[in-house]
């Protein structure tokens, strides 16, 4: 059976942790940053996680699954 292939537009968006979590960073940062509050754009700043049935897929477009 061949290996997968890692998509790799992913795998500029997204990381997975040591646990095989999937970790990926927020929408907003890009522009339009004026008229953001700066708790808003501090908050956007840090990593999350992404949860439900997306992780899945993901992981399979990384070739993890």
């Amino acid at each position: 059976m061949p290996k997968l292939k890692t998509n790799k537009s992913a795998r500029k968006r997204f990381k997975i942790t040591k646990k095989g979590k999937v970790r990926r960073h927020k929408a907003g940062t890009g522009h339009l940053l004026s008229h953001k509050t700066a708790k808003r754009k501090r908050n956007l700043r840090r990593p999350t996680l992404v949860v439900g049935r997306q992780v899945r897929a993901i992981k399979r477009l990384l070739g993890k699954a």
